[in-house]
């Protein structure tokens, strides 16, 4: 088969940005500290989530299982990243480059619906609040993160097995820091306008579609906002809220921005820098502004600290 000569070299070399070695030292200092905060953050917001019985909600349910997506998305990228830009042997292995393409966008999809699922959540709990805990009860709550988790990554199945299986020619240098699919498109030594067709559509899907569900709910959630009395109430809730949308705006744009255009069109150099904010701020991002700035999560991080003394003295 075309695909087992293709797949029987050593691997594929990730260039980066080998073309700029000063910059991969900088990136590598910077990279490493945001992928360190970022597993902090997130990996603070799943043990409280889970711990603090306050906690023990449908938004903290949503939320830990945002920040458990975002930490397997930094992983399955970044040790990598700073592999490469550390040692001079830049190569993935064929079975690697498979594995990163197709959990990256898996957790991709799974992001776009979680978000969407989280904004539908903030709509019934501020335009709904007395029907909040029976429309929004555990088992629906399950079910939309099993559909979501489910439908990421019966996508990332298809997706990878069209891209993987395009034939190479023997060209193995992938200009990108890892796999995705848009550049191992560029890779292929055949017509893939077919794939490209079909990607864009399924672009559409996972990201237009849950886009735009998140500004309904949050107009709907504004129209709210508008009729509450207290100024410091309505401060707050568009802060709250003006904070979320910013998030999604970076996570949705950046990633609208690269595929809902053809791989042909790409500029490498951008399509790099966009590629970091979405698989590296965005993920710092999430838990500084969805959880780190709520007072309930500061009052769990304080309970759990004072319990951890409490446990030493004693």
């Amino acid at each position: 088969m075309e695909r087992a000569n293709d797949s029987a070299f050593s691997g594929f070399i990730l260039l980066g940005f080998s073309n700029q070695p000063q910059l991969e030292t900088a990136l590598f200092a910077v990279i490493l500290i945001i992928y360190s905060l970022s597993c902090l953050g997130n990996g603070a917001i799943m043990l409280l989530s889970t711990m603090d019985p306050h906690l023990h909600s449908p938004m903290y349910f949503f939320l830990s299982n945002l920040s458990f997506m975002d930490l397997c998305l930094t992983t399955c990228t970044v040790p990598q990243t700073l592999a490469n830009f550390k040692g001079k042997d830049k190569t993935i292995t064929y079975g690697g480059c498979v594995a990163q393409l197709f959990i990256a966008l898996g957790l991709g999809g799974v992001e776009c619906v979680l978000l969407s699922v989280m904004a539908y959540d903030r709509y019934v709990a501020v335009c709904r609040p007395l029907h909040y805990m029976v429309i929004v009860h555990p088992q629906l709550c399950l079910q939309l993160v099993v559909t979501a988790w489910l439908t990421g990554f019966g996508n990332s199945v298809v997706q990878t097995a069209l891209t993987m299986t395009l034939p190479l020619c023997g060209k193995n240098q992938v200009d990108h820091f890892f796999c995705e699919v848009p550049v191992m498109l560029k890779l292929a030594c055949t017509n893939t306008s077919v794939n490209e067709a079909e990607l864009f559509a399924v672009s559409v899907f996972f990201l237009v579609v849950p886009l735009s569900l998140i500004l309904v709910s949050y107009g709907h959630i504004t129209r709210a906002v508008l009729k509450i009395k207290s100024a410091q109430g309505r401060q707050k809730a568009f802060g709250t809220c003006g904070s979320h949308l910013m998030v999604v705006i970076i996570f949705f744009g950046t990633l609208i921005s690269m595929y809902l255009q053809p791989p042909s069109s790409y500029s490498q150099d951008v399509n790099k820098s966009i590629a970091l904010f979405y698989t590296l701020v965005t993920p710092l991002l999430n838990p500084l502004i969805y959880t780190l700035r709520n007072k309930e999560v500061k009052g769990a991080l304080r309970r759990q600290m004072r319990r951890i003394l409490d446990l030493r003295q004693s």
